[in-house]
């Protein structure tokens, strides 16, 4: 049931995402807001549906922002070095003040 597949997504130029996204975002407000009213959706798997296209348009939007202003990954994290297995733990002595 998906409205838009990511391969279309990825494909289409960031005007038509940005058009489909603001069609989206009305048409998912306006379906929250029958179900806020009382009303019926006419799909009721159409909701999640919509919220799920919106974040993956929104996604695509955003890699491809970063991808322009970045243009080279980030270096990986170096990992941190082991904790020493052998270590003792020190005891704490509670005392009870009364």
């Amino acid at each position: 049931m998906a409205i838009m597949k990511k391969k279309e997504m990825r494909e289409s130029s960031d005007t038509t995402l940005q058009e489909k996204l603001t069609t989206y975002v009305r048409e998912l407000n306006f379906e929250k807001g029958v179900v806020k009213n009382g009303g019926r959706t006419s799909n009721p798997g159409k909701i999640k549906e919509l919220r799920h296209t919106v974040a993956r348009i929104l996604t695509i939007l955003h890699e491809r922002k970063e991808s322009k202003t970045v243009g080279t990954k980030l270096p990986p994290v170096a990992a941190k070095p082991a904790a020493k297995k052998d270590a003792k733990k020190e005891k704490v002595e509670v005392k009870n003040v009364a």
